[in-house]
């Protein structure tokens, strides 16, 4: 694990791998050559989201590494299943390639047919705090007033997200467990029109990523409660987080690059190289960092291991609801 920058960027790596992942295989000399050809990134989420300027940012970096030209390809939906299961239903060539976020470890059990043994990762790229924000204009100046008022009236507060099954629609509904309240989920199709919903006070609140609140928050057209990590985001100066508050809430998202399951080796490797190159070149890190991202690399094995022990964190979370 390469851990670009501060302490407690993310969750410690439990030793271990995904059952049922699929061995690598192959190798002539087609293989060996790759690639001859133009690299599909897809990303299952909308355009102009964390993800999806990871993707594009990312596709960047590689194409000045393997040659050829990285097309990005936006497929949102679902919470991310419909790209995520597009994704594994290719040939495992390395001609597609994904950046797969957080729920690919989480959807399996919201009773998506998504299974993280359906694909082979080849790289960790970052780590995403989570948020709970509010219009500008909100009467609620605090975590505390917005959850008066939702414990005041059940339900009456709306709170969007990224859609069913998504880790912001996790992370709203774990706040209202710690609380004891019960909000009103407004689902998009990915976070950047979640909050988009906040900015136009078409919801009360919004819980997304810091790359997606923050910048919103700095020029006045959001202001963010709190934030669920174990220490304040540098991104956001003043900003408690949800623990300070007295609400136990530490969640956030990650993104992955994914292959689907079987790469020949010699494609793997020559992958997994331009991902450590692409992942550690100032564009990128700037872009992850200007948001309030934590660029945050793991190597394909620690990776794979990292989303396994994922994986399992969300179905005991979910064992309990």
């Amino acid at each position: 694990m390469r851990l670009l920058i501060g302490s407690g960027a993310a969750a410690a790596i439990v030793v271990g791998t995904l059952t049922g992942c699929a061995d690598r295989s192959g190798g002539g000399s087609s293989d060996e050559d790759f690639p001859s050809g133009n690299i599909t990134l897809l990303t299952p989420t909308a355009a102009g989201g964390a993800t999806d300027l990871t993707a594009r940012t990312l596709g960047k970096q590689m194409e000045a590494d393997l040659g050829v030209s990285v097309i990005v390809e936006n497929r949102p939906g679902g919470a991310g299943s419909i790209g995520m299961q597009y994704l594994a239903d290719q040939d495992p060539n390395g001609y597609t390639i994904g950046v797969l976020p957080v729920e690919v470890s989480l959807l399996g059990h919201q009773g998506y047919s998504i299974d993280p043994a359906a694909y082979d990762f080849l790289g960790q790229v970052n780590s995403q705090p989570g948020t709970i924000a509010v219009p500008a204009n909100s009467p609620f100046q605090t975590l505390d007033d917005l959850l008066a008022a939702a414990k005041a009236e059940p339900g009456g507060v709306t709170v969007s997200n990224a859609g069913p099954g998504s880790i912001w629609e996790a992370g709203a509904l774990e706040l209202g467990r710690v609380a004891g309240v019960e909000f009103t989920g407004v689902p998009f199709d990915g976070g950047a029109p979640a909050v988009t919903a906040a900015v136009g006070s078409q919801v009360d609140a919004v819980v997304a990523g810091i790359g997606e609140t923050a910048p919103a928050h700095a020029d006045g057209r959001l202001r963010v409660l709190a934030v669920f990590t174990d220490e304040p985001a540098p991104a956001l100066p003043g900003v408690p987080t949800a623990t300070e508050l007295g609400q136990d809430v530490v969640i956030g998202s990650w993104a992955v690059i994914a292959a689907p399951a079987g790469l020949p080796d010699a494609v793997a490797t020559r992958l997994e190289e331009s991902i450590d190159i692409a992942a550690a070149t100032d564009e990128y890190i700037d872009l992850i960092e200007s948001g309030g991202n934590l660029p945050l690399y793991r190597s394909a094995d620690e990776a794979t291991a990292f989303v396994g022990t994922e994986s399992d964190r969300f179905g005991e979370l979910a064992a309990q609801e």
